[in-house]
């Protein structure tokens, strides 16, 4: 019988590109937003920010027990967490449209602007009127 040889080779190991790359418009920030969000990492942290009163209004328009006010986030079933964030979405949607008709049907802010860059261009000053449709291009109202 031979002896065979004991060379040990190393075998190429394949090196993989990190999984997202920096120049990509900021993908991982969005991408660790999301799997915090999936995890329910932002809604642990609204959660733990909410006086108790707040959490049982929450909990009341997700149909949960007000018992549940003094359970972590984290310790909750999936069902009663995506209950939490319908409930929060649902409130904040009410919020926006009680905003708004409180705040009546006001006119946007640029349209002052652009009758004062047209009074100024009716007087000929072009100067005046460059300056009201540069605030208007900023954004500024």
């Amino acid at each position: 019988m031979t002896a065979l040889s004991a060379n040990v080779h190393q075998l190429p190991i394949a090196h993989q590109p990190p999984a997202v790359q920096q120049d990509r418009a900021d993908f991982g920030a969005l991408r660790a937003e999301l799997h915090s969000r999936c995890a329910d990492h932002d809604l642990a942290d609204l959660w733990a920010s909410l006086a108790n009163g707040e959490r049982k209004a929450l909990l009341a328009s997700a149909k949960l027990s007000p018992r549940e006010s003094i359970t972590p986030i984290e310790q909750m079933p999936r069902y009663n967490r995506e209950a939490i964030r319908g409930a929060i979405q649902r409130m904040s949607q009410y919020a926006n449209r009680l905003r708004r008709q409180l705040e009546g049907d006001k006119p946007h802010p640029s349209r002052e602007l652009a009758s004062l860059a047209r009074q100024a261009l009716a007087d000929g000053d072009t100067r005046a009127a460059q300056h009201w449709l540069g605030l208007i291009e900023k954004g500024v109202a």
